[in-house]
Formats: C-alpha cells, sequence, structure tokens
C-alpha cells in the first residue's frame, strides 16, 4: 500500500526534524541529563514539527539505549512505541475527545504505573479544543502528576489555552520553515525517491507550503503522479496557480490602466483552469511586496516574499506611488475577503480589475487620494493634462442639433509652464497700465473683515496661502483651490464654503480648523470661530463676478466633466 511522502518521511529523531534547532537541542539535552519536565506545551502553525518532536520525545524517554538524547529506534521499547503495540504511549485527538468525560477517565487511569516501559507519556494533540471543564478536570494531576507520568501538549492556536495550563507546562514555540531549508529538504526527499525536481520547481514548492513542510511535501506528493521533471511550469498547471509571471503581467495592465487587456488576461486565466482568487491573491501578494519595497526600500528586502526577481520588481515600482499601492492592496482584500459568500466569483474578479485600472469608478478616499497624487505628479512634472467633456443630450433636444451635441467639446490643454508664463504676462501688462486703471488691493483688517457687510473672498485669500505648510497635504490640496473652497468672512465667524459632502470632511477635522482658527485670530487681533459648510458662498450685492480660472477645474479632478485622459 503506498504511503504519503509526508508520513514515510517524518523525522525519526531530532537531528531529523528541519529549522527547529533552538528547540530539538534542548529536548536533547534534557534527555541525555535526565532533566526532564513533566508537562510540555508545543506551539506554533502546522507541519512545522510539534507532533513529530512530541513523538520522538516519547521514544527518547523510554529508550533502552539513547545516543546523544536521541531514540536508537531499534530497541523494543523505541519499536513498540513506533508501532503502537505499547499502550503506556497514547496520543490524543482533543479534537474528539474533548468533554469532561473523556479528561477524567484520563486522570484515573493515569495513576497506574506504565507495564513495559519507564514513563508513562500523553500526547494530547490540538490541546485547544478542550472545554472549560475539561481542562479544570487536568489541572491538578498536570500540576502534580506522579513520577512515571509525562504530559505532551500540542496546539496551533496558543491564546485558546488557559494561562492555569500554560504556567504547569514548558512552552516551546516551533516557528516557520524557512523556505531555503524546505527546497533543501524537498530535493533529499525527491533524490530518495527518485522524482526528477528542478531547482526552480524546489523553491516553488517551498514558497507555496509557508513555512509547513508537510504542506511542501504533500504539494510534491501531488505534483510527481505524472512523467516527466517536475519544474515550475509542471507545478503551476498541477496545483491550478497563475504563476509570477502571470501576476507581473497582469499588474503591468494594471500600470498601463489597460482594461481590455486586464479583462481577456483573466478570460485566459480562467479558461485555463486558473481560480479568480488565486489569481487575485497573487496579484495582492505583488502589490504587498511593491509596497514594501517603495517605503521602505533600503530594510524591506527581509520582509519581501521572494516570489519575483529583482529586475520585474524593479520595473513595476517605478510606475506605481505609494498612496496607489496602498488602495490597490485595499480593493484586493476586500474582494478577497467577500469571495467565499459571493454568487459569481468571476464577475466579482472582473469588477476588482476594472477599478484598478480605473481610479475614477472607486468613490472611497483612498482612490481620491491616489487620483490626485496622480495630477500631482503630472504637474511637478509639467506634463499637460487633457480634459476631454461630451455633454449630456437634453430631453428637449431638436433632432437637427444631435450630430451637433454628440460631438466632443474643444480639448483643453493646460501645461504648467504655459499656464505660469501667461500668468508673467498679464502681471507684467498690468503692471504697464495707468494707475488709474489698476484695480485697488484690498487688505482685510479687524475693521473690514469683522463689519457688518457681506466678506468679498478676499480675506480667505489673503489668509490661504500662509495654510499651506501648516495643514496636512490631502487638507491643503482642497484649502488651495479657489474652486472647491471658498472663504467668506462675517463678524467672529469665518465660513468655509466646499463644493460636496468630501470636501467637508477633509477640511473640517479638528485639527486642520484649529490651525486656521490661530491663523485668522492673529490676524485680525479678536477672537474667531472656523466652521466648514457644503453650498455656494454667497456673493455681495454689487460686486463684480470672479473670472473663471481653466487651471482650477484641471486641479479639481474633472468633477464637473465627463472624462479625464492624460497624456504620459
Amino acid at each position: 500500500m503506498y504511503q504519503a511522502l509526508y508520513r514515510k518521511w517524518r523525522p525519526r529523531t531530532f537531528d531529523d526534524v528541519v529549522g527547529q534547532s533552538h528547540i530539538t537541542e534542548t529536548l536533547k539535552r534534557q534527555v541525555s541529563t535526565g532533566r526532564l519536565s513533566h508537562a510540555y506545551l508545543f506551539t506554533g502553525t502546522r507541519g512545522t514539527g510539534k507532533t513529530t518532536c512530541a513523538k520522538i520525545l516519547a521514544r527518547a524517554v523510554n529508550c533502552e539505549h539513547p545516543v546523544d538524547g536521541n531514540p536508537c529506534n531499534q530497541c523494543d521499547a523505541c519499536k513498540g512505541i513506533e508501532n503502537g503495540s505499547i499502550l503506556d504511549v497514547l496520543e490524543l485527538d482533543a479534537a474528539s475527545n474533548n468533554g469532561v468525560d473523556q479528561v477524567r477517565a484520563l486522570r484515573d487511569e493515569a495513576v497506574y504505573t506504565p507495564a513495559a516501559v519507564r514513563k508513562r507519556v500523553y500526547i494530547v494533540d490540538e490541546v485547544h479544543m478542550l472545554s472549560t471543564p475539561a481542562f479544570n478536570a487536568l489541572l491538578k494531576i498536570l500540576e502534580e502528576p506522579p513520577e512515571h507520568l509525562m504530559f505532551i501538549l500540542a496546539t496551533t492556536e496558543l491564546h485558546k489555552v488557559p494561562a492555569t495550563i500554560k504556567s504547569r507546562c514548558q512552552q516551546f514555540s516551533f516557528q516557520r520553515i524557512l523556505p531555503g531549508d524546505i527546497a533543501c529538504r524537498l530535493h533529499y526527499v525527491a533524490g530518495q525517491e527518485g522524482i526528477q525536481l528542478t531547482a526552480e520547481g524546489a523553491s516553488l514548492l517551498a514558497r507555496l507550503a509557508d513555512g509547513g513542510l508537510r504542506d511542501a511535501l504533500s504539494l510534491l506528493d501531488q505534483c510527481a503522479g505524472t512523467d516527466g521533471p517536475v519544474d515550475e511550469q509542471h507545478i503551476l498547471d498541477a496545483l491550478g496557480l497563475a504563476g509570477n509571471l502571470e501576476s507581473a503581467k497582469l499588474m503591468g495592465r494594471v500600470v498601463q490602466r489597460d482594461t481590455q487587456g486586464a479583462l481577456e488576461d483573466l478570460a485566459r486565466l480562467y479558461g485555463g483552469g486558473k481560480d479568480v482568487s488565486t489569481v487575485l491573491g497573487e496579484l495582492s501578494a505583488l502589490a504587498r511586496d511593491l509596497l514594501i519595497r517603495k517605503t521602505a526600500p533600503r530594510s524591506g528586502n527581509a520582509l519581501l516574499s521572494g516570489n519575483w526577481d529583482e529586475g520585474t520588481m524593479r520595473g513595476l515600482s517605478e510606475h506605481f506611488a505609494a498612496p496607489r499601492l496602498v488602495w490597490i492592496l485595499t480593493v484586493l482584500q476586500g474582494v478577497l475577503s467577500d469571495l467565499p459568500r459571493s454568487s459569481n466569483r468571476r464577475t466579482d474578479a472582473e469588477l476588482c480589475l476594472i477599478r484598478l485600472c480605473d481610479e475614477r469608478l472607486d468613490e472611497s478616499v483612498q482612490a481620491l487620494s491616489a487620483r490626485l497624487d496622480r495630477v500631482e505628479q503630472q504637474l511637478s512634472a509639467g506634463l499637460p493634462m487633457q480634459v476631454q467633456s461630451t455633454p449630456i443630450p437634453s430631453p428637449n433636444m431638436e433632432p437637427g442639433l444631435e450630430k451637433a451635441q454628440d460631438a466632443p467639446m474643444e480639448r483643453v490643454e493646460a501645461p504648467v509652464a504655459e499656464k505660469r508664463s501667461v500668468q508673467a504676462s498679464k502681471a507684467a501688462d498690468q503692471e504697464s497700465e495707468p494707475i488709474s486703471r489698476q484695480q485697488e488691493v484690498h487688505v482685510p483688517t479687524a475693521s473690514t473683515a469683522g463689519g457688518g457687510s457681506a466678506d468679498d473672498g478676499s480675506f480667505w485669500q489673503a489668509l490661504s496661502p500662509a495654510l499651506k505648510d501648516k495643514v496636512p497635504r490631502n487638507a491643503w490640496i482642497f484649502l488651495g483651490n479657489p474652486a472647491m473652497v471658498q472663504g467668506r468672512m462675517e463678524p467672529g465667524v469665518l465660513t468655509l464654503w466646499t463644493d460636496d459632502e468630501l470636501v467637508k470632511n477633509a477640511v473640517s477635522r479638528p485639527a486642520v480648523l484649529e490651525t486656521i482658527r490661530a491663523l485668522a485670530q492673529a490676524r485680525l487681533g479678536e477672537p474667531v470661530r472656523v466652521q466648514a459648510k457644503v453650498g455656494k458662498a454667497p456673493t455681495p450685492v454689487g460686486a463684480p463676478a470672479a473670472a473663471h480660472d481653466n487651471l482650477d477645474d484641471l486641479l479639481a479632478m474633472g468633477r464637473r466633466f465627463d472624462n479625464i485622459t492624460i497624456k504620459e
């Protein structure tokens, strides 16, 4: 009968255990010197060697001829414990024996001396599954057991074990096994079993195992069922994974905002049998590595998963900003958590990719931050921006005007350098005009700004530039844009009129309002209260209409337009 690889190659001595030398050396020393504890608690993730070390320790303490703390596995005691013929060493599953009656029966039986070995050993696996009464029944014998009795408890969820149990045991924490150690063990097992495992295949299996050697051996067992070498592509096909190259290609589509290409890649992977949750999971892992590389370029290499080569990481990282990566990772994690409850997983995955390729379809704050960061990068680089808008046809539109209305509006290009040159030219022309033709500049004071007449906005225009370095950037983006925030000074109250609720929430944070209040009070010399409202700022009677500035519309992220495209 065929035996699974993880059972066939289970370590039989402490020296065979992979990646847990900090535990095995301590246990070997205790066995050699005879300084054994009456209770041990092994904790750690699945497949790291908890139950294996418990079985080795049970044989070692009863071995007739131990070798440097290891069991000899040749004496009658070792063979009897290993094949289960000696009933003094008992392995229990707390998941199915979690009641108080089972623990009481165990406690009553434990007082009898062993018949065939020196110590009676109870190995309780998944001990966190015991009920509260069962834990209470175990306390007394666990604290003061007979000399011939030893308990070895194992669990994957340490936080569910009561503190009263922990304090009565020696606790050993099993770490996740490093991918390099797992790959070396896989090469050894594959060589002994005659499996043609390539170095790339072993590295991929080690990464997929997530620190568990049992998972790695199970995956190798699954992929070795066909003829030929077990390489990276063979493993991806056998396990239904997209692969690193496909994940990087899909992320490249997101970089280019190529929605059509991303959907075509997903359809091809889906048609090839790849699971959409696996595809999005690999995309999330890549976004996580890119974010760590972006935020911690020096010390973050140790935190990377290592699934992608340096050239791929460098090429993708150059095209991403941290705000967009945070948003991408947030969207992916949210979709992955909802996929198990989805009625159409493919549709949810397609909607996720469409949102990742076009931030305008997401109304979250993270998406808005990513869009603003993109605009800032374009403006700082001096790149031109294009705004295209198609008007919505009116219900009363005459038939003859449909074609004229359907035509796109004239494109408005506003490079930063050109805008500055136009402003400088206007300033020079204004200086050349006579003084009588220039508009008189109004500098608000305590008497004018706080007077009874309506403010024309000059006080806020003089105050807002001083806020640039004193408020957070996400608030200054709105405060410094007259098209989105307008200030009006009334007696003792400065009101900030905003475009919508989102802008109001951004500028009405307590720290931002306090900063504005302090600056306004310092200028006026009297107490001022600051508030934010949604709506249109009131215009004083007789005041001339303010000139419209197209640059404000560009910085407002095209809120009044149907479509925005940026030349890259």
